[in-house]
């Protein structure tokens, strides 16, 4: 269905939460070295992920060139960021779709985003909140692209 790539994730709970979601949707997740913890087969991942975690399609990369070698950069991948003004359901979303999502302590990096400053969507806030936790986010977007392409995968 979608592609959700977590860049440098730092909480493994969270990459957990967003991999049973990630099985929920059918999404392929995407997991970009170095993590803020140990190896993906932390038991705090494995919680949050409850069972779902051993079916789901899940993918490692050591760094972001590897991941773009693997899986290249164009006009579908979107990243998801504080720092633009186009908000996320103003995109128009299309099976097999990017969605990438930064580092819970600092977001995705300007380098990252420099290279599709069209493809960089933001979740509107109408207060001064920093930013919303990551599962929240990937929920939040990962189901306005389904919204967008539910007939396609009825």
């Amino acid at each position: 269905m979608f592609n959700i790539v977590l860049h440098e994730p730092r909480i493994p709970g969270n990459v957990g939460t967003i991999g049973r979601l990630a099985f929920a949707m059918n999404c392929k997740l995407h997991l970009i070295k170095p993590y803020g913890f140990g190896e993906i087969t932390e038991k705090e991942v494995r919680r949050a992920g409850l069972d779902y975690w051993f079916d789901l399609e899940v993918y490692e990369y050591e760094n972001i060139e590897e991941f773009w070698e693997k899986n290249p950069l164009n006009n579908r991948h979107f990243f998801a960021t504080t720092k633009t003004d186009k908000v996320y359901f103003d995109a128009k979303f299309l099976p097999n779709d990017y969605i990438y999502f930064g580092r819970e302590d600092a977001g995705l990096p300007e380098s990252i985003m420099d290279k599709n400053k069209a493809g960089c969507v933001t979740i509107p806030m109408t207060n001064d909140a920093r930013s919303l936790n990551i599962a929240n986010s990937v929920s939040i977007i990962a189901y306005e692209a389904l919204r967008q392409n539910f007939s396609e995968f009825k």
